[in-house]
């Protein structure tokens, strides 16, 4: 099992996240918007966007380690190669590592509901 978090891993180019946006499906909690559809690749990949509404740079940063974070140490959880986004909301400013993971947990779980559904 590898708990490595590769550029391969990882959404970067502004077509695949306007794709995603257009064809994929989305599900989404107090904290975060998921939106998930199969991907181009033969591995899942993830791709984190927080904007500017959210906080300022430090917040930001800190928002996108936890989820990548996260990811990283549940992959394995989650099978298939699906490209997913995941979009902080304004009240993931105030989480703490724990609750971050919690609610992460929460749209993974509802991801895997909706795949299989």
């Amino acid at each position: 099992m590898s708990f490595f978090f590769t550029k391969a891993d990882r959404l970067l180019k502004h077509s695949d996240f306007l794709g995603l946006t257009a064809k994929g499906r989305r599900c989404q909690n107090n904290n975060f918007i998921a939106v998930f559809a199969p991907g181009k690749t033969e591995r899942m990949r993830l791709g984190i966007t927080v904007s500017r509404k959210v906080g300022n740079a430090a917040v930001r940063n800190m928002i996108k380690r936890f989820t990548r974070e996260y990811f990283r140490l549940n992959r394995h959880k989650n099978t298939g190669n699906w490209d997913i986004n995941i979009i902080a909301k304004k009240e993931a400013v105030n989480l703490s590592s724990a609750q971050a993971f919690l609610s992460l947990q929460n749209i993974f779980d509802k991801i895997t509901r909706n795949l299989y559904h």
